[in-house]
């Protein structure tokens, strides 16, 4: 099968300081249901980072499961990157305004 057929595969994660130990994953999916979980996203103004690799991992986790510290690395550069995000939002940098915060999604 070539990468052309490979359905797509999303994974939201998410992250509360005050009640999590680590990000962990809060929907995963392929095909049409990832489709919706990274349009609900951009329905959000949640930032969408693709990283292929990272998704192959990410997806064998299931709901609810806390990213394993072997990815701690890999997730906090997504996380950085969507720090990066909010930062140019507050200094009025590309408009996202109704941002949730809650959710980061990765393709």
């Amino acid at each position: 099968m070539t990468d052309q057929y490979k359905p797509k595969k999303a994974v939201a994660l998410s992250y509360d300081t005050k009640k999590d130990v680590s990000p962990k994953v809060s929907a995963t999916g392929s095909g049409f249901i990832a489709e919706e979980i990274i349009q609900r996203a951009k329905d959000a103004n949640v930032p969408i980072q693709e990283d292929h690799n990272l998704i192959e991992l990410l997806s064998k986790l299931n709901i609810n499961e806390k990213i394993p510290e072997e990815l701690y690395q890999a997730v906090a550069e997504v996380f950085a990157f969507i720090y990066q995000i909010d930062k140019q939002v507050e200094i009025g940098l590309p408009n996202k305004k109704n941002r949730q915060t809650s959710g980061d999604f990765i393709q």
